[in-house]
């Protein structure tokens, strides 16, 4: 089986002046292709430096990162990155933030902006496209921002703490919608995130990470019996609060 994200043995060490700092050591797991992934762990155990390093913005001390069975450094499949704020340019309207990065790659093929047309329209947006940012709650703009970043049609999604600018209500409802897009576009999603109940409610599995350096102390495959698992339905199976505990337990334990 060719697997959508690959990581073998991978670690990572952050180097100053004056010291040494190991991040990850001999991290390996492997996502399938559709599969949404949520990775936890203790503070500073290295989940955001994980994601620098899928995303080629550090590069690897040791170890191996396939994409659909390329090598990293080979790839030319796409990865796309969702960070902690929307990062829309409040100078333009949604609908140019959603083409942004089709225009800065000059992209013209008109079957890229048909699908962008297609993502505004069908996430609630349609009527949005000639707002600005400011206009818009933070909802809408995390949903702005998540469409810009399908417009590529990357391969992977990090997803890099997405909601934690938002506050309880917004992002429960936020993290509904997009976890909702996300599966309903079947794309291969990785999920750093604290928040143990927004790991449950939107992973297929989880992966946990011990204390600095971060390596896997766990998987655990999440399967609650609610009749259509989106994030919001997902929190009220009689399975959620035993996977909380669980996650809570392994993060305590390392």
């Amino acid at each position: 089986m060719t697997y959508a994200l690959s990581l073998d043995h991978v670690s990572y060490t952050y180097h100053t002046l004056k010291q040494e700092t190991p991040a990850l050591q001999n991290v390996s797991f492997h996502i399938k292709p559709g599969e949404f992934i949520a990775v936890v762990g203790p503070s500073g155990c290295g989940k955001s430096t994980l994601l620098h390093l899928i995303a080629r913005l550090l590069p690897m001390d040791s170890g191996e990162i396939l994409i659909n069975g390329y090598p990293l450094v080979i790839s030319k499949e796409k990865v796309g990155y969702m960070l902690q704020n929307d990062q829309l340019l409040p100078w333009k309207t949604i609908y140019e933030n959603a083409v942004l990065g089709l225009r800065i790659q000059k992209i013209k093929d008109p079957a890229a902006y048909k699908r962008v047309e297609r993502l505004l329209a069908s996430y609630g947006l349609e009527d949005f496209r000639d707002s600005y940012p400011d206009q818009l709650s933070g909802g809408m703009r995390q949903r702005a921002a998540l469409i810009r970043t399908l417009a590529l049609s990357p391969d992977i999604l990090l997803l890099d703490e997405p909601f934690s600018a938002l506050d309880y209500q917004t992002r429960l409802n936020v993290s509904n919608d997009i976890g909702t897009i996300i599966k309903q576009e079947h794309k291969t999603a990785l999920l750093v995130t604290h928040d143990l109940s927004e790991a449950v409610s939107m992973a297929d599995r989880v992966i946990v990470l011990t204390k600095r350096p971060g390596t896997v102390k766990s998987v655990i495959p999440i399967h609650l019996s609610c009749p259509e698992k989106t994030p919001k339905n997902a929190r009220n199976a009689v399975e959620f609060k035993d996977y909380f505990n669980q996650l809570w337990r392994d993060i305590n334990d390392t």
